[in-house]
């Protein structure tokens, strides 16, 4: 059975109260009392090309450059530690403005690439003596695509205007792109996303504790599943609800239907929102 919406509104139970993670991130941030010289490094990069950055205690802020180059800024914080131990690396993948693969590093057995961060050792966090944070603040070009993730703290993309990747773990999400696809995905935070498309065949934004806000274009189609247990789903998009309705998951076409579009948290609420 196909039963059309035009406008869904479903309130599902009531929402478990939560502590931000974000909250907490600022609140640990605004302890710190020392820093040292900052971190910057430039270079040219094709449009087109990625920018890789890997964090693992502390934010990331992604904002509109200008001309071609890439701009890095990490701030180290701390207030008990060796700033010294954790080193900020910046390696360019391939000749004339290759890949850019951006990392904070806490040990010597430490390494990230464009799949990600990888450590042989598994108590970096948990040493009472190393509780550096790294903020990042990196400026992208007009076509350059991003790939951002980190642990502890939040990820802020703005002004991209190509394909974005966000991933954090405590901490919340904000990205907007007015270029291309955006997929998000945390465990105790919210998610804001902008997006000018959808990304191939699937696009998800997944969170555990937080809510959910989504906007897109008017003319995108796709199969939607969302999914909450304590929260909301709301959408300013008709949609064609597929088979048996649900008040905690739906499965739906947007549009003519299409790539799968998956919304999904466990505390909180969802909103699909259609771009002006």
């Amino acid at each position: 059975m196909r039963r059309k919406i035009s406008t869904l509104a479903l309130v599902v139970g009531v929402a478990i109260p939560l502590l931000s993670a974000c909250s907490t991130v600022r609140a640990y941030a605004q302890t710190r009392n020392s820093s040292d010289t900052p971190f910057t490094w430039s270079g040219a990069v094709q449009s087109g090309r990625w920018v890789y950055v890997r964090n693992l205690n502390g934010p990331v802020r992604v904002e509109q450059g200008t001309g071609d180059k890439v701009e890095v800024r990490a701030e180290k914080r701390w207030r008990r530690g060796d700033p010294a131990d954790v080193k900020i690396t910046v390696r360019q993948v391939g000749s004339g403005g290759g890949d850019v693969i951006v990392c904070a590093l806490w040990n010597d057995r430490s390494s990230c690439d464009e799949d990600g961060y990888h450590s042989h050792n598994d108590n970096w966090f948990h040493n009472d003596h190393n509780d550096v944070q790294v903020e990042f603040v990196v400026r992208l070009p007009a076509g350059v695509k991003v790939d951002a993730s980190t642990v502890n703290g939040g990820v802020d993309i703005e002004g991209a205007t190509s394909s974005v990747i966000a991933h954090t773990v405590n901490g919340s999400i904000e990205a907007r792109s007015s270029g291309g696809a955006v997929s998000a995905h945390t465990t105790n935070g919210d998610i804001m996303v902008r997006s000018a498309s959808l990304d191939g065949d699937r696009t998800e934004y997944v969170t555990t504790n937080g809510t959910i806000t989504v906007e897109l274009p008017a003319s995108v189609n796709a199969d939607v599943d969302m999914r909450t247990v304590n929260g909301r789903l709301s959408s300013d998009f008709p949609l064609t609800v597929e088979g048996s309705f649900s008040p905690r998951r739906l499965h739906a076409t947007l549009g003519k239907g299409g790539s799968t579009l998956r919304l999904s948290t466990v505390n909180g609420s969802i909103r699909l929102r259609k771009l002006s």
